[in-house]
């Protein structure tokens, strides 16, 4: 009769990757990338240089969220969690 094998902490050293990822959504929270945006500018379409952007709206898992930039410029991602925090 064999014995059974001795559970050994290096056994539950995957558990640190699942318990790091959920530390990381809770602190940062979830990707929310750019949907649309509103601007001003010259031209119809207006320089790149040129643009102030007004209003910003990321959509993702937490749903719309939408703001008012405070330096005229939005990002291509906005880390939020529930609520928009």
């Amino acid at each position: 009769m064999t014995r059974p094998r001795p559970i050994r902490a290096s056994f539950f050293l995957w558990l640190a990757v699942p318990a790091l990822l959920w530390l990381a959504v809770q602190l940062v929270g979830l990707p929310h990338p750019i949907w649309s945006y509103e601007w001003t500018g010259t031209g119809p379409y207006g320089e790149f240089r040129s643009r102030r952007y007004t209003r910003c709206t990321y959509v993702g898992p937490y749903g719309p969220i939408t703001e008012i930039p405070r330096d005229g410029t939005c990002g291509w991602v906005r880390f939020a969690g529930p609520g928009g925090r």
